[in-house]
């Protein structure tokens, strides 16, 4: 009987330990000036957002979400398409 509660026990962990190293947070702010640039990130690859289910880093589902932003050097961010200094609703 221990012998599958070792078996269990070590599965859990395995199962456990990578859910716990993705939590998710905010991107770090860059060493580099930036500005949050709305619209612009592609699915899971945005930085934050200001409202919705994907609040921290990473967890935009679709392409160039309006609410969602990721950092851009400062001044760049309205000369990119979509690119929107403020989130559209």
């Amino acid at each position: 009987m221990s012998n599958r509660l070792l078996q269990a026990a070590v599965l859990a962990a395995a199962v456990t330990v990578p859910v716990i190293g993705s939590a998710q947070t905010p991107a770090q702010t860059p060493q580099f000036r930036a500005e949050k640039c709305y619209g612009i990130a592609k699915a899971r690859q945005n930085d934050c957002a200001s409202t919705g289910n994907n609040s921290c880093g990473g967890t935009s589902r679709v392409d160039n979400d309006p609410r969602a932003w990721m950092y851009v050097p400062a001044g760049l961010c309205t000369r990119i398409t979509g690119g929107s200094l403020t989130p559209k609703a």
